[in-house]
């Protein structure tokens, strides 16, 4: 098993319940493929560095977790394809 940390920032005109989902979604998806989540830290709506896709604000999202790298590959592969993530980066950190 090996540390990661997934960051991902959700479009700021989601619904409080839909976000709330979608944070639930991800996390759901990490055990599922037999990882464990350690921590998920809501920052909640901040002001975006520039322009992503015509928003200039976003729901920031970090998650730690413990996976095999299949794992992480499976959440990446499905953060790509979700329209309701703006931005996201999986970083494996050093044991």
């Amino acid at each position: 098993m090996r540390n990661y940390e997934l960051m991902f920032i959700i479009k700021p005109d989601l619904e409080e319940e839909a976000t709330a989902a979608l944070v639930d979604k991800y996390t759901n998806l990490i055990t599922e493929q037999g990882g464990t989540v350690a921590n998920v830290d809501r920052w909640g709506k901040r002001r975006l560095a520039y322009e992503v896709n015509g928003f200039n604000d976003g729901y920031y999202v970090i998650v730690n977790f413990q996976s095999e790298p299949q794992a992480s590959k499976e959440v990446e592969r499905v953060l790509k394809i979700s329209d309701d993530v703006i931005k996201h980066m999986v970083i494996k950190l050093d044991d």
